[in-house]
């Protein structure tokens, strides 16, 4: 449960029709074995204690007595577990009947809540034996009734667990959207949804759409076999969401518990920073039920992708990148047509993020009906260029029908550093920097030579570390680039290559794919790259990795380091991702001045760096609360 995470069950019991005896003990194992699990929310289906099916049974006297003896004793079971148990149940208030859910902590029953839409129709016929439940929560024998219950742990405010059951998530506007208004973090329904052909389609879109709406944790469980097959089937579909994703999901017609963690800081995280979801917190229509959990450190069993920029499975990668194309290439289009302006001057190395923006410009000036020789392809060698990266970036731009340019900077370096005294055997930043600005000077004085517009090249990851050089690469007129991390703009490249027909463009795509990333500022070795980026400033896929979690939901640096060492399980050891964590600390804290006077730039996914929107950050910001908690580590 530390760093907000916290084991929950979704369960189904193989029950008897009307035996609530044996469902108890069956009800009582479970909750044994989750508890065992460290599972700190069960959620049982609707009716669970006697089964859902007992149609005119639930007017019988001994069934409702028996209900309520099972429930009493699963109660009393609980009471050395550090479990919350939510069971269903038919229960009698004031001489009606309604169908309930009763939440179990540490062998108290802490609440109960009823059904609020009942349904009469087809199959089911529960308006026959239940009344509907109401806002209004009042005291029976002690016991909080009514729909408005909410149950909220003292020690972990983040969990607020509000009840609803099966029908209620069916309807137009279902009680667990007030729930989540009111505070409620985790949404557990208790159900038996019968099965017939599609309905489980629409039921997950239905789960996972509701978990999204309301940025919670949604925890279904679902009635199976062992329910009267009479004119039903039940296939315990159970299910686990987690603002608007399937965490995990049952086999359909197998009885079984789910188990997963929930991420209740990501959850709080969505809902801070979204203006648009307004908690009630001084609502005074709701009672709120307080318990306490004993708080432990939960194992992570949930997959966490090493690359959540992309998408793991081809089919969506291919069609984000078309997307994310689009969008970088429409943005450039606008900016093209508002300016009026008919040239766009590239500086290509025949590295990754040089070739990705001039894929992007080939296709925003496709779009405008522009001719390709319109585009200025510079190709500028100095002390650090390879013989591979220069043909490359020659053939690339010729390929794609652009004119090529070639301007060798190596004696206006030279002449520039004989001015400002630099030493040309001292390798140092301002041998590298000196390469990166002459570069700059050269596009944009050839773009206003030209009435052209100096495309950006950077990427969102090299933004994020500083390593750009300021008013070098750092400067644009439209950065096309600057919300693609490395780490995407890698298979953004590999998916235009994989759509080209075979021949000389796609063999130097290919040949781009896998060339190390370097900036070549730095003399060859053996005619190779001397310099790799990655050597330096640490792997991309680790710190786009931390780049998603610091930014998308504000985790702790330790809670990006254990989810860190999750991923990356198999790839890198804890110290080697705790020392480039460190890095990307010191130097997103350090680097932000950089930040601070962008480019103008397309968005292109949910974490962007831009200073007019998505990062509005101090330049001289303080890091030590940060790095103080990364010494920790």
């Amino acid at each position: 449960m530390k760093d907000g995470f916290v084991k929950v069950c979704a369960a189904t019991p193989k029950i008897q029709v009307a035996d609530c005896q044996f469902n108890g003990l069956v009800i009582k194992k479970m909750i044994e074995d989750c508890e065992a699990q460290n599972v700190k929310l069960i959620v049982f289906p609707e009716l669970c204690i006697t089964g859902y099916t007992c149609s005119d049974l639930f007017l019988q006297d001994t069934l409702i007595r028996e209900a309520y003896e099972t429930l009493e004793d699963i109660k009393e079971f609980t009471a050395d577990k550090d479990i919350l148990a939510v069971v269903g149940l038919p229960i009698m208030i004031d001489n009606k009947l309604y169908n309930i859910a009763a939440v179990l902590h540490h062998g108290s029953i802490l609440g109960m809540v009823p059904k609020s839409n009942i349904p009469n129709y087809s199959e089911f016929y529960e308006a026959r034996h239940f009344l509907k439940g109401n806002d209004r929560v009042h005291d029976v024998n002690g016991i909080p009734f009514g729909t408005n219950i909410l149950f909220c742990c003292k020690n972990l405010p983040s969990f607020v667990l509000g009840l609803e059951i099966c029908e209620d998530v069916w309807v137009s506007i279902p009680p667990s959207c007030k729930h989540a208004l009111a505070g409620a973090t985790v949404i557990a329904n208790l159900s038996a949804s019968d099965e017939i052909t599609g309905k489980d389609i629409y039921r997950r879109q239905l789960i996972q759409g509701q978990s999204g709406r309301l940025t919670c944790a949604y925890i279904y469980a679902d009635a199976g076999e062992g329910e009267s097959s009479t004119d039903l089937v039940f296939a315990a579909h159970n299910l686990i969401a987690e603002n608007g994703v399937i965490v995990k999901e049952s086999r359909r017609f197998h009885n079984e518990s789910i188990i997963s963690e929930i991420d209740l800081g990501r959850l709080v995280s969505e809902r801070r920073r979204m203006s648009t979801f307004e908690v009630d917190l001084e609502s005074d229509l709701y009672t709120k039920v307080s318990f306490s959990f004993e708080l432990v450190d939960t194992p992570l069993t949930r997959f966490y992708t090493s690359t959540p920029f992309v998408p793991s499975k081809k089919d969506e990668r291919d069609r984000r990148c078309e997307e994310i194309l689009n969008i970088q290439a429409m943005g450039l289009k606008k900016r093209l047509e508002h300016t009026n302006c008919q040239c766009a001057v590239l500086g290509i190395s025949g590295g990754l993020d040089s070739t990705l923006a001039l894929l992007v410009t080939v296709r925003a000036f496709d779009m405008l009906h522009i001719p390709r020789n319109k585009i200025m392809s510079i190709t500028m060698p100095c002390f650090g260029t390879t013989d591979r990266t220069y043909q490359n970036a020659i053939t690339l731009a010729k390929e794609l029908g652009t004119t090529l340019k070639e301007i060798e900077i190596k004696d206006a370096v030279e002449i520039h550093f004989r001015d400002i005294e630099q030493d040309m055997d001292k390798h140092d930043i301002t041998f590298e920097n000196g390469q990166a600005r002459e570069r700059t000077q050269v596009l944009m004085d050839i773009a206003n030579k030209n009435n052209g517009m100096v495309i950006g090249t950077g990427d969102m990851s090299e933004l994020a570390l500083g390593w750009a050089t300021y008013n070098g690469d750092h400067m644009s007129m439209y950065g096309v680039n600057a919300s693609v991390p490395k780490t995407l703009v890698r298979y953004l490249v590999l998916y235009y290559a994989e759509t080209m027909e075979e021949g000389e463009l796609k063999d130097v795509l290919f040949d781009i794919l896998d060339t190390p990333v370097s900036p070549e500022l730095l003399p060859p070795k053996d005619g190779k790259i001397a310099q790799k980026t990655e050597d330096i400033v640490g792997p991309y896929e680790l710190h786009d990795f931390f780049l998603y979690y610091i930014m998308r939901f504000g985790y702790e640096p330790k809670k990006v380091y254990r989810l860190a060492k999750h991923a990356f399980a198999n790839q890198y050891d804890d110290a080697t991702i705790a020392k480039w964590l460190c890095t990307f600390y010191r130097r997103f804290f350090s680097q932000q001045f950089k930040r601070s006077c962008l480019p103008d730039g397309p968005k292109v996914g949910s974490v962007a760096l831009s200073p007019r929107g998505d990062l509005r950050m101090p330049s001289d910001a303080s890091a030590k609360a940060w790095m103080r908690q990364l010494e920790e580590i």
